[in-house]
């Protein structure tokens, strides 16, 4: 779902996108000419997979998500939650899939082996 930054305006505009099981949903509003403000969360459940011993399983997400979108780039070193698309339209469907892309990246372990403290180290 693609939206043009001419579309928003500084009234709140709602928004929801499901991807996998997982929903991205919030309000878009204009902060200025070449930002918009995204409010948001992302719910539901994931396939990942156990970092330890490999199994697949489910994990539940419930995470809020709050960015800066821009038009323009910057160069902002102290604020990170900033995606710019330089081409004049806001790609949620891609910042929904960044943001799973993201979580399955992290570390993962499933009930059985959540809570071991063990771990092999080769010398």
């Amino acid at each position: 779902m693609e939206i043009s930054f001419d579309k928003i305006s500084a009234t709140p505009k709602s928004f929801s996108l499901a991807l996998d099981d997982v929903v991205l949903s919030g309000t878009l509003s204009k902060i200025d000419f070449n930002t918009v403000k995204l409010n948001g969360e992302l719910n539901g459940n994931l396939e990942v997979c156990c970092d330890r011993c490999g199994i697949v399983f489910k994990t539940a997400i419930e995470q809020p998500i709050n960015l800066e979108l821009s038009q323009k780039a910057r160069q902002n070193k102290d604020n990170l939650d900033i995606i710019e698309f330089l081409n004049g339209t806001i790609d949620l469907e891609y910042m929904l899939q960044s943001e799973i892309d993201s979580i399955k990246s992290s570390y993962h372990y499933c009930q059985k082996c959540d809570g071991i403290e063990e771990f092999e180290v080769e010398i």
